[in-house]
């Protein structure tokens, strides 16, 4: 099983560990992936996802959740979830400098 989020595409970061003395030795760091049932299509699956997409996932929900805004004993108790291809992350755009003088 690849150590790879699906909804992110993350996968492990590689560098080196730098003792006291300065000695290089090549290491990794993982993605922090966490088992979760998400809907996909309709059907419940169950993914390894990365932490910080679940995290989106669950607060595209609550959004969601309060412009439904469905009745109290209506609330699901698993975590609804967006389909992997409509999942999308908005880049602000830089602020311009101004270096004109």
């Amino acid at each position: 099983m690849s150590r790879k989020c699906p909804v992110t595409g993350k996968g492990p970061m590689f560098g080196n560990n730098v003792s006291h003395s300065m000695r290089h030795t090549r290491r990794r760091w993982n993605v922090n992936l966490q088992w979760t049932t998400i809907t996909v299509d309709g059907k419940k699956k169950r993914v390894r996802v990365s932490t910080t997409a679940l995290r989106t996932l669950r607060k595209n929900a609550k959004a969601k959740a309060v412009v439904a805004a469905p009745a109290a004993d209506a609330v699901k108790t698993e975590t609804p979830v967006v389909a992997p291809a409509t999942v999308a992350v908005k880049a602000e755009a830089p602020v311009a400098d101004k270096a004109a003088k």
